[in-house]
């Protein structure tokens, strides 16, 4: 059924669709929208049995998750930012334990400074933790990928994070196609666990394991991780079947097939980039754009194929990892190994600046000009940056740098003198 609605409540309605059994929350934005959606339909009755369990902090919300699905029960959280980095201790726990909890991260913008805007720095801050992450780049695509999560998280027992762009996706109006209860029941069996805690047939969920045990227990992790590579387009191509509608799998290629540039990206600028490549095409450029979908397990051989045509790469990240560069770059560039292109890592959009289609027509034009620097911070104001790299070798107590560079863009009054 067609409905015209926020993406955040998209997701709550898919999400419920699936019938969870316990929801654990604590709000936090910009994901609160998706758990008070998901109260409203278990205080109505809509959604049961589901119990819905308001928890003192995010740290919380995931080790109800994991009692929660140790018991039998399908388990569903959301978070954001800094709660993402606040229950760190209990994902990897989850994922450790291999339980299918299923969670959206809204994505956002990790302090300090505090932001509460978009970027990628949250989820790709746990891109080791073992669990599968998948990134939408719209909002039908977050609802669908969240029903699909719960089938995949299952079969494998393992967690799975649907991200999603805060604000710009969870809080944007759009229609969206809602499959409805029956069709929902028709793709997603009941909860059968691979591992439950049964007072009649005891066992130890998260016994400790010494040097003898632990290097196989990580390896097995990674082993169904590689599951995950085959069965996440298997799913999709599933879910195709039924609902007439793709997530894509694993990549999404976008006129890659005689593209000589070809742009790497994960989540809602994705759209941007489509109509931007449009234009640049319109002019004779030959531009492509590769989605990720599974940003962990990474798809090493399904990029490489999107990409072996191509004469260049670019990467446009929303986050990086500071002192080094590019994260998505690191992983695209193992993909590319042996291959002799030419590789771009431009990082943009951080703590929500807009990634406007001007902006990446220049930098693509450069790109593909090979003028283009290895890494591109595009839209960097080099002027406020040098002013406070001057005051730091002028004097010691230069003050915050947060403070200093909101007085150099006129956001915070300049100190009387």
């Amino acid at each position: 059924m067609l409905r015209q609605i926020e993406g955040s409540r998209a997701v709550a309605q898919a999400v419920a669709l699936a019938r969870p059994e316990v929801v654990c929350a604590y709000p936090i934005s910009p994901q609160t929208h998706i758990v008070e959606g998901l109260g409203e339909l278990v205080k109505s009755g809509q959604l049961t049995p589901c119990e819905f369990i308001n928890v003192e902090s995010e740290f919380a919300a995931m080790s109800v998750a994991i009692g929660a699905s140790a018991a039998g029960a399908r388990a569903y959280t959301a978070t954001a930012s800094q709660g993402l980095l606040f229950m760190a201790e209990a994902i990897y726990n989850a994922s450790g334990l291999g339980l299918p909890i299923v969670m959206t991260v809204a994505n956002r913008a990790i302090g300090a400074p505090i932001n509460i805007w978009n970027d990628h720095s949250d989820s790709m801050s746990q891109r080791d933790c073992g669990w599968i992450q998948l990134f939408a780049a719209h909002n039908q695509e977050a609802l669908d990928l969240h029903i699909q999560a719960f089938k995949l998280g299952e079969e494998l027992s393992m967690p799975v994070m649907v991200c999603m762009d805060g604000f710009i996706l969870t809080h944007a109006v759009e229609r969206v196609d809602m499959p409805s209860q029956a069709e929902v029941d028709a793709f997603l069996p009941p909860y059968e666990p691979r591992q439950v805690l049964d007072p009649a047939e005891p066992v130890s969920i998260g016994a400790m394991v010494g040097p003898e045990a632990f290097m196989e227990v990580r390896y097995l992790a990674h082993a169904k991780q590689q599951l995950a590579l085959e069965r996440i387009p298997q799913i999709a191509e599933e879910f195709l079947g039924r609902f007439g509608r793709t997530t894509g799998g694993l990549v999404r290629g976008y006129h890659c097939e005689d593209a000589e540039t070809v742009v790497v990206a994960l989540g809602s600028v994705l759209g941007t980039l489509r109509e931007t490549v449009e234009e640049l095409r319109a002019t004779g450029l030959k531009i492509g754009v590769l989605g990720i979908t599974s940003f962990r397990p990474f798809p090493l051989a399904a990029v490489r194929a999107a990409l072996q045509g191509a004469k260049r790469v670019v990467v446009l990240e929303k986050s990086f990892s500071v002192g080094l560069g590019g994260v998505v770059s690191t992983d695209v560039r193992l993909a590319l190994s042996g291959l002799h292109l030419h590789g771009y890592t431009v990082v943009a959009g951080l703590g929500g600046r807009a990634i406007t289609r001007a902006s990446l027509a220049r930098t693509l034009r450069e790109a593909v000009a090979d003028r283009l620097q290895p890494l591109t911070f595009m839209d960097l104001d080099w002027g406020i940056v040098n002013r406070q790299l001057e005051r730091e070798r002028a004097m010691r107590r230069s003050g915050p740098v947060a403070e200093n560079l909101l007085r150099d863009v006129g956001t915070v009054a300049s100190r009387v003198s």
